[in-house]
């Protein structure tokens, strides 16, 4: 149990070390000797001692990093992280596929552009569940090319424009009925 629990959690550090590391994985840093790791991210990293001094050095590096994301993670933040790499798992190719896309976009996003999509995205959280899903339901009745027309507009905003937008959103609808009829937002 505690070598498939160890081997998950190697996994998961290459996962969390490629994913959040994107250019590190290729060969545009430096590499990283087996000996510069720590005794912790050896034993973590153990199944890739073997082959570690063929990687390419921008992997090792992503490797090191990943281990080092992962060993300073509390349990909690560990078990998440392992039940979202199961779930990753299951997904069937083509879902991989458009999460790999979206986060290709998301990445090339400003960092501004970033931080304000984080930001409507808890807003969308802290909805009540029924406006999430009449904003869904909207989303999703859209073409393409309305979609589309929206990520554009919202876009081009300024940030003021987005919060002035924002601030024009009906407010959450109240348990029983009543209140707002799913104007602006969804998902810019």
């Amino acid at each position: 149990m505690a070598r498939t629990r160890n081997r998950l959690a190697a996994v998961l550090a290459a996962w969390l070390a490629i994913t959040a590391c994107p250019a590190l994985a290729q060969d545009t840093a430096p590499g990283a000797t087996w000996e510069s790791l720590s005794e912790e991210q050896q034993q973590l990293l153990g199944q890739f001692r073997d082959g570690w001094g063929e990687m390419p050095p921008g992997r090792q590096q992503a490797m090191m990093h990943g281990s080092e994301r992962w060993l300073a993670m509390t349990p909690e933040q560990q078990a998440r992280a392992r039940e979202r790499w199961q779930k990753w798992r299951s997904l069937p190719p083509e879902e991989k596929s458009r999460v790999r896309q979206r986060w290709q976009r998301f990445r090339e996003l400003t960092p501004e552009q970033r931080e304000q999509l984080r930001a409507a995205y808890h807003r969308f959280q802290s909805l009540p569940p029924e406006q999430r899903q009449r904003l869904r339901e909207r989303w999703q009745s859209m073409t393409p090319e309305q979609r589309q027309q929206m990520g554009e507009r919202w876009r081009n905003m300024t940030p003021e424009q987005r919060e002035r937008m924002q601030q024009r959103m009906p407010p959450p609808a109240r348990p029983g009925g009543g209140g707002g009829g799913g104007g602006g937002g969804g998902r810019p």
